[in-house]
């Protein structure tokens, strides 16, 4: 049955909350319908369920079959353990089997797997280069358990007598979606920050433990509160002034947020060492726990992320616990999310359910209880969380999944299978693979196990014996194996004495093995192979044999290893340094060459064929992980990582694997990638601009031979390569550039522009206020006009496009125009040389009067500062100039604001009444207290502009750019006037909104490298795509894309 082309999807039975499933519908359909010569599969048949996160019906539409009888299918899946008698004969299955570490629980699965000579995969073993997982929800466990928690607090709080805002946060399962979730928690902390927390239960710290992706999805969820981080040694310090009694009692406007690792939660025994997280791991008893001393004493809710061990220290105790709350100590709640029962925690002795996720525990009477109302701590532990998100966890994991079923569906020799799935093949035809081998042997040697007989298993117990500990990746990277061959291969035996094993490839395993053999020499020998495994140091004081112990520091065996690059054999890889919201429709770009909608148009383009799908992998690097994985989150061809790209190690590193870099990082970054490119001999793309610092880089990159295209986006970027084909096509007839005007904005779409400003920030807005003080020069009919900052919302001007004659626009010089001219070489033939920032009529006029009333004034404001309760509305008051206490009760409506500012003589009539408008619209009118944070005008400004001023929804902004040139002609010719137009809105896609704004930069950028892929661009240097070469292919494969550029002649 291998490799006949048929999935069967199985329906969940191990928990009535497990509504996950390993394939959508929709992956399904693109299985279905990519061709089986394609995608390897032919039909697809689904069990039924009625509690899967997906219907049957909708596997029906898509064209899957519903049948309980799984026999005609060759590759069977499913998310956790079936029942056995489930197993069929001669059948592929994938699930998570929780077996390929010996797990005692689990062996009735395996033995049934192998007696029906059926083949296993297991999903936790598919890693990738990097050494990291593919398939995993732990960051979907970390979101919801964190949910849940904060869903149950603010239970907690109101039995204590405190109102909260999480007392409106629902659990997980009761939203529609991620997204819900998390709006529903911005929600909480927009209250929290607006009405604040009451001081009795502040300061709020939540402690992490760990810092895997269980740790990073909970702490994605708690930033989106009003937080602080908080460094462990800093606990003290802001517990004890937040209990200052010298400091009245007010609201708390944030919480706290503390991540802790090993070295915050033990110290070494002697006083005299340092923490070495290598030398814990092998040594945990040289080591004393300080987590209750120096980190609980001051945690109101301890977020448990971390795997742990029985060798370890635990985190916390029963007796530490109760001394602890004996001493008043702020500990409200425990959220397990490992659900390590009887583990780190010692309170933790039972799960809890997602419909019953909370126990109490009351540490004065040693008792447990069910109820939210009593003495004690809260715990959760619920055991299966990444279902309360079964819709999002199920995408993700069909993400990666599906580009796997061919191979397993249509391969049935292993041999053939691709690295990473042959190493996660435990069993194939009813046999252990060789790398799973030993977990018979290690089966066959369990002493722990009390049914089976220590004679029978260890008969031939040897002379000399020792007892090894093995610590470190000890399974997933199967040096278990080589551990066991070493022994036997010399003639020794050995039998398992005690295994604790990871529960993840972040995690490290133990095992202790007493290892035999009948002559000392051979047991010295065997004991010295073991230790050359980690190739420890004398110095480090593991090989010594005197004391019949040796701990292999596996973790730093690793750390010597050589890293894996990209596997470049099969695909081309292009490096995108920076997650922000441009990033994601260049990574989605580039990963759908092969499938794109004109790939004649691309080929010709090109002349290289990209045609089949997914040749192109691009590797997302961010700072924070989590950015990048976001970003990546449903693009199947692409890598997130962690990347600082000051840390000169890594980013050579990760540049010299890739053949394109794509940066959109600040510009300041950009010289230290370009010069680590031009080291490495890497092309390098950027869509800022191309300032001194990189200019400066031409020569050495024509000696590297290599290409720095610069400026390739939309403002700078599609703007060059529309003007220069104009202004290159009309030389060509031997035409003069008479004017050159050229005009571009991102706006809201005329149906979001609801609002006074006519105007929405997809960012901070700090940076377009500052933007709208920026001096401008430009050439006018032979004049040069220079215009201060100060001046510049004064010197907008109306303006109409002939295109687009609905658009009510007007335009703000922008810069300085006169190096556009000598750049596109027109700077001796052009009277006209102006480039200008599109708005919609009338904004230039209020945010000039708001500039001038004082609102983006960067001083102190006094009010902030006097002692009392600042409000928006005294802020108002002072900068109307209304200072007067008796005023402060005076009802601020739009007719009384509008007269005031006509008064100060800011501005008077329509333009009078919009300031007004806005000025209501941001909320300065509200007696609301203005968070601390704030200390001016334009701190306050820009906060309420953040809030006030965003897209909601669907809500789609819109970019416009149009370039005017008039031609004269020598031969008599009249006068042209040539046109081109960019308009382009936001997408909306399965209710993701990509903004046209990361659209025009962000595909451009992509263009860019996919240009030097193919050996498009032959120039070397810092270049901007001011050249045919690049601007010719580029625009033409920005149309094929679906840009809208019009070109019009008159």
């Amino acid at each position: 049955m291998l490799g006949n082309g048929v999935v069967g999807i199985l329906s969940e039975s191990t928990n009535k909350w497990e509504r996950r499933v390993p394939l959508t519908p929709s992956h399904c359909a693109k299985l279905l319908h990519g061709g089986r010569g394609k995608t390897g599969v032919a039909r697809i048949i689904v069990q039924p369920s009625t509690k899967r996160i997906h219907h049957d019906s909708l596997y029906e539409d898509v064209g899957c079959e519903i049948s309980e009888d799984l026999s005609d299918c060759g590759l069977i899946l499913g998310i956790k353990q079936p029942k056995l008698d489930m197993i069929l004969p001669d059948r592929a299955y994938a699930f998570f089997s929780h077996t390929h570490k010996a797990q005692r629980e689990n062996m009735p699965l395996l033995d049934k797997i192998l007696a029906e000579k059926a083949s296993l995969f297991d999903y936790e073993l598919i890693v990738g280069d990097h050494g990291k997982r593919l398939l995993a929800f732990g960051k979907f466990a970390g979101r919801a358990g964190m949910v849940d928690f904060l869903h149950g607090l603010g239970q907690r709080y109101l039995s204590l007598g405190y109102s909260t805002p999480f007392l409106s946060l629902g659990a997980s399962y009761m939203y529609s979606s991620l997204a819900a979730a998390k709006a529903a928690v911005i929600s909480v902390g927009e209250e929290i920050a607006t009405m604040g927390l009451p001081s009795g239960i502040c300061p709020l710290v939540f402690v992490f433990t760990g810092s895997g992706n269980v740790s990073h999805g909970a702490q994605e969820i708690f930033k989106l509160l009003p937080h602080t981080p908080m460094d462990p040694c800093r606990l003290p310090e802001i517990f004890g002034k937040a209990k200052d009694p010298a400091r009245p009692a007010k609201r708390v406007f944030q919480v706290y947020g503390c991540v802790v690792t090993s070295k915050d939660m033990v110290e070494p025994e002697e006083p005299s060492k340092f923490f070495d997280k290598a030398d814990y791991y092998a040594h945990p008893e040289h080591y004393i726990p300080v987590f209750h001393e120096k980190i609980a004493p001051y945690a109101s809710v301890i977020v448990n992320c971390m795997y742990w061990e029985k060798r370890f220290p635990q985190l916390l105790t029963t007796k530490q616990l109760q001394d602890l709350m004996s001493k008043d100590c702020p500990l409200v709640g425990v959220c397990d999310i490992t659900c390590d029962i009887g583990g780190s925690l010692e309170i933790v002795n039972q799960t809890t359910s997602i419909d019953s996720p909370f126990f109490r525990y009351d540490p004065f009477q040693d008792s447990y209880h069910y109820d939210l109302d009593g003495e004690g701590v809260i715990c959760s532990a619920v055991d299966i969380l990444p279902t309360e998100f079964a819709k999002e966890a199920s995408q993700h994991f069909g993400d990666i999944l599906s580009q796997f079923i061919g191979s397993l569906i249509s391969i049935p020799n292993i041999e053939e299978l691709p690295l990473h799935l042959k190493r996660a093949c435990i069993a194939h035809r009813g046999a252990l693979t060789p790398l799973y081998e030993y977990i018979r042997r290690m089966q066959n040697s369990d002493v722990e196990d009390p049914s089976r007989n220590l004679e029978k298993v260890y008969p031939d117990k040897k002379k000399y014996t020792t007892l090894v500990s093995l610590s470190g990746h000890l399974f997933d990277q199967f040096l278990i194996n080589e551990a066991l061959d070493i022994i036997e291969a010399a003639g020794g035996s050995f039998h398992l004495v005690k295994c604790q094993v990871g529960q993840s490839t972040d995690a490290m395993s133990y095992s202790e093995l007493e290892v035999g053999a009948d002559d000392k020499e051979v047991l010295d020998r065997i004991i010295d192979s073991l230790t050359s495994i980690a190739n420890p140091s004398v110095e480090d004081g593991f090989a010594d044999i005197t004391k019949n112990k040796i701990s292999l520091k596996v973790g730093k065996f690793y750390e010597n290893e050589v890293e894996k690059g990209y596997d470049m054999k099969k695909k081309n890889v292009i490096l995108i340094l920076g997650a922000g919201h441009v990033c994601r429709p260049a990574a989605e770009f580039l990963t759908s060459i092969g499938s794109f909608p004109s790939q004649q148009v691309l080929n010709s383009c090109l002349e290289a064929a990209f045609e089949e799908q997914n040749s192109i992998e691009v590797v997302v690097a961010s700072l924070y992980l989590k950015d990048a994985e976001e970003i990546i989150q449903g693009i199947p061809s692409a890598t997130a990582i962690q990347l600082d790209v000051m840390n000169h190690e890594n980013l050579h590193f990760h540049i010299s694997q890739a053949d394109v870099v794509i940066s959109l990082l600040p510009a300041s970054c950009h010289n230290i990638i370009a010069t680590a490119c031009i080291e490495l001999k890497k092309h390098l793309v950027t869509a800022s601009y191309v300032d001194d610092s990189m200019s400066k880089l031409d020569e050495a990159a024509k000696v590297a031979g290599i290409t720095i295209l610069g400026e390739m986006g939309l403002d700078p970027g599609i703007d060059h390569m529309m003007a220069m084909k104009m202004i290159n096509e009309a030389h060509k007839r031997n035409g003069k550039i008479r004017s050159f005007t050229s005009y571009c904005g991102g706006l809201p779409s005329p149906a979001a522009a609801n609002n006074p400003l006519a105007y929405k920030f997809s960012w901070s807005p700090a940076g377009a206020i500052r933007a709208g003080r920026n001096p401008a020069t430009y050439r006018y009919h032979g004049e040069i006009v220079r215009v201060n900052g100060d001046h510049l919302y004064d010197s907008a001007s109306r303006i109409r496009l002939a295109d687009l004659p609905a658009f009510a626009l007007e335009c703000l010089p922008n810069r300085n125009s006169l190096l556009y001219g000598e750049l596109y070489g027109i700077e001796n033939e052009a009277s006209t040389v102006f480039r200008g920032t599109l708005r919609y009529e009338g904004f230039s006029g209020v945010m000039g009067a708001l500039a001038k009333i004082g609102f983006f004034n960067t001083e102190a404001l006094s009010t902030l500062n006097n002692g009392e309760k600042p409000t928006y509305r005294k802020a108002l008051l002072q900068l109307l100039r209304l200072n007067d206490n008796n005023l402060d009760g005076l009802a601020m409506n739009e007719k009384e604001i509008t007269e005031r500012i006509t008064t100060l003589g800011i501005c008077q009539g329509e333009i009078a009444v919009r300031t007004a408008k806005t000025i209501m619209f941001l909320g300065f009118h509200e007696s609301t207290e203005i968070p601390a944070s704030c200390q001016s005008a334009f701190d306050i400004t820009c906060l309420l502009m953040e809030k006030a001023l965003v897209y909601s929804g669907t809500e789609q902004d819109m970019v416009l750019l149009h370039h005017e040139i008039e031609v004269d002609f020598r031969d008599g010719q009249p006068t042209e006037n040539h046109r081109a137009t960019l308009l382009e809105f936001g997408r909306t896609k399965d209710g993701n909104t990509t903004t046209a704004m990361a659209l025009t930069v962000g595909i451009p950028a992509a263009v860019g490298a996919l240009l030097l892929l193919a050996n498009k661009i032959q120039v070397n240097g810092v270049i901007r795509p001011i050249m045919s070469e690049v601007y010719m292919p580029a625009l033409q494969i920005l149309e094929a894309y679906g840009f809208k550029l019009l070109e019009k002649i008159e």
